[in-house]
């Protein structure tokens, strides 16, 4: 009887050995993946990082540039109305759309 016992317990010794292969493979695949998602993250957080950075710096030039803009229009405290500037804007397309109208006159005539 110790003979049998013997190869059963081979038998067993045996199954463990290749569950325990089974779960050390189980396991670097898992430890891949975690790291693979891990890179994943870094990668997008450094393309949101500079995503906020270009917005951040596109902000402050916007902010520049409608301070030069009022200060070229006189646009503030003392400048001009914005019923002035209104009115400049709307000249501006009428202007534009007479020019239109003469080339469109001249080219079929």
């Amino acid at each position: 009887m110790s003979t049998s016992r013997s190869r059963v317990e081979d038998t067993y010794e045996a199954q463990n050995d290749q569950r325990l292969d089974e779960l050390h493979s189980k396991i670097r695949t898992l430890r891949g993946i975690t790291t693979d998602i891990n890179d994943d993250v870094e990668r997008q957080n450094l393309i949101l990082d500079d995503t906020g950075n270009s917005f951040s710096s596109f902000g402050a030039t916007l902010a520049q540039t409608s301070r030069r803009a009022g200060q070229a229009f006189g646009i503030g405290q003392g400048g001009l109305k914005s019923w002035r500037v209104a009115m400049y804007v709307l000249l501006g397309f009428i202007g534009l759309w007479l020019s239109l109208k003469i080339f469109w006159w001249r080219r079929s005539g």
